[in-house]
């Protein structure tokens, strides 16, 4: 590949990996304006084919365990959705799995062939049985949920009721909720710390995060803090080692880093316009910061706590994914409908790739073919 591309792009062989002939290793596009998924092909760095999925698609997961992808469909206003499963040997939709109104994400529970989906528009969390590919359930949470975050250790589901400014803690085991925490306006984005200690919600209709200490033994879940970050907080980065988050404040443009440990935050750096969307590399020392309003990433050194630099992209960046080894960054443009490509080594523009129309999410999956 990269003696096809060398005169065009001066890469160099360090840049890409040497994968063996049997590796296949893709990046799944929702495009909520077409109906489809782009697919990429991350070997070769091209557009592989766009697969035609359900009615507004809004959210993607792979599965650790199998070649599965998922795709949430939101559907049309007043209708129900659906999820799209698909073979990612071949990259086919082998089942469609009817849902409720208004589904918006998806979390695996890959270990126990779960998927947990929030339904916003029914107030509840549909549990999949991925492997019958039948709903199992529905719990009822608070109002518009909008994500539905499975804890590392499989036992609890963090839910923010975005209409309902609240909190719901879902025991996995039973199925039913266990606490609901009011007072988050706006809640809107969950991470839950590798330990299965704690979590931490954005309340993205104020300027605070909801810290929530999760029931361990005999001692059950509790309100741990409510911290001060910046205005319209709407997306938590958290680093692979789970030591520090940041904090996507929207209505600041600015960032917030805080120490997860001690519940701190330790300052708040300025963006670009509009953060919407943090990831953090897995190296835990780079920051890369989407700006939805603008055509830029921006590039924060966690260790010096400072912004080290911008890269140019499309309109509208507002979903990102690494490469399985993190040689390249994929970054979903919302408003010019593609996708760039950034090498992490330099930092500079490899290519833009072309999507269908709205893209919204990305995942990637890496595999070796049987």
């Amino acid at each position: 590949m990269c003696l096809a591309l060398v005169a065009l792009s001066g890469c160099r062989p360090r840049d890409f990996p040497q994968f063996p002939a049997d590796y296949r290793e893709y990046a799944y596009v929702t495009n909520g304006a077409s109906g489809t998924v782009s697919v990429f092909d991350v070997v070769n760095v091209r557009l592989d084919r766009e697969i035609l999925v359900g009615v507004n698609p809004v959210a993607v997961a792979v599965n650790s365990a199998r070649p599965e992808v998922y795709v949430v469909n939101a559907g049309s206003p007043g209708g129900q959705g659906s999820l799209s499963v698909l073979n990612a040997e071949n990259n086919t939709v082998t089942a469609t799995i009817p849902l409720h109104a208004q589904p918006l994400s998806i979390d695996i529970d890959a270990e126990h062939d779960l998927a947990y989906i929030a339904n916003s528009g029914s107030n509840t969390i549909s549990v999949v049985d991925l492997k019958s590919r039948r709903e199992l359930t529905q719990i009822g949470t608070g109002e518009q949920p909008v994500e539905a975050r499975i804890a590392p250790d499989g036992n609890t589901v963090v839910v923010p009721n975005r209409g309902g400014n609240s909190v719901s803690l879902i025991d996995a085991g039973s199925r039913r909720v266990r606490a609901i925490f009011e007072g988050c306006p706006g809640a809107a984005d969950a991470v839950v710390l590798p330990y299965s200690s704690k979590a931490f919600v954005a309340c993205a209709g104020g300027h605070q995060l909801m810290v929530i200490a999760l029931a361990h033994g005999n001692q059950p879940d509790r309100l741990e803090a409510m911290m001060d970050v910046g205005r319209g907080p709407v997306h938590l980065a958290l680093k692979p080692d789970g030591g520090e988050l940041f904090v996507s404040n929207s209505l600041s443009n600015t960032i917030s880093e805080v120490i997860t440990t001690t519940n701190d935050v330790g300052g708040a750096y300025l963006m670009g316009d509009n953060p919407a969307r943090g990831l953090v590399s897995n190296d835990n020392s780079l920051l890369y910061e989407a700006n939805l309003h603008a055509q830029d990433v921006t590039i924060y050194a966690i260790e010096d706590g400072k912004r080290t630099g911008s890269i140019h992209v499309g309109d509208g960046p507002s979903a990102m994914a690494f490469s399985a080894e993190g040689h390249l960054l994929f970054i979903v443009d919302t408003r010019s409908g593609d996708v760039a490509v950034v090498r992490t080594l330099s930092h500079a523009l490899f290519t833009m790739l072309p999507t269908g129309r709205g893209p919204n999410a990305i995942a990637v999956k890496g595999f070796r073919v049987r």
